[in-house]
């Protein structure tokens, strides 16, 4: 299978302003601002207009064969119904999100990546999204990592907090 096309970012964040953004677009306090004065709901022009403006050019852009990845909640029509609609079977979710919640996906993905272990993907047209809860995630220690969650072992983000100035 194909990247995505030539200088398109192959990660995108979705906003609830501004569509999809390139997910290493600094977002800055005004922007934050900005996005907490739309809800993000499927029948808001204000959020749905740039969302599906974004997934249309994306949609033509990409290869046939390409896929497109959600890492977020499949339950909920607010952003699946206007990427279905612009990706259909081309648009695929972990099938082992089925069940989980947000700090759930979260605490997989992040297992799946230090285990450098790929999710099983699925298509969202016709799945099951709303399926029996998975047990919890057992509790895991990673060597260089603090209770915290932070590595102690001389970090950027540990300098700067040590030398009292604000981490990025």
């Amino acid at each position: 299978m194909r990247g995505p096309a030539r200088g398109t970012p192959g990660v995108f964040v979705i906003t609830p302003t501004r569509g999809l953004l390139d997910a290493r677009t600094r977002i800055h306090l005004d922007d934050l601002r900005e996005f907490a004065t739309v809800n993000i709901h499927e029948d808001d022009s204000r959020y749905r207009l740039p969302i599906d403006r974004d997934a249309q050019s994306l949609a033509k852009k990409l290869p046939l064969e390409s896929e497109v990845i959600l890492l977020g909640s499949i339950a909920t029509a607010k952003y699946v119904d206007v990427l279905l609609a612009n990706f259909r079977d081309r648009l695929r979710f972990p099938s082992e999100f089925i069940g989980r919640g947000d700090m759930s996906r979260g605490g997989l993905m992040l297992r799946c990546a230090v285990d450098r272990q790929e999710l099983s993907y699925v298509a969202v047209a016709g799945a099951i999204v709303n399926g029996k809860r998975p047990p919890k995630l057992a509790p895991r220690r990673y060597a260089g990592v603090s209770s915290g969650g932070a590595s102690r072992a001389g970090t950027h983000v540990d300098k700067e907090r040590r030398l009292g100035q604000p981490s990025v």
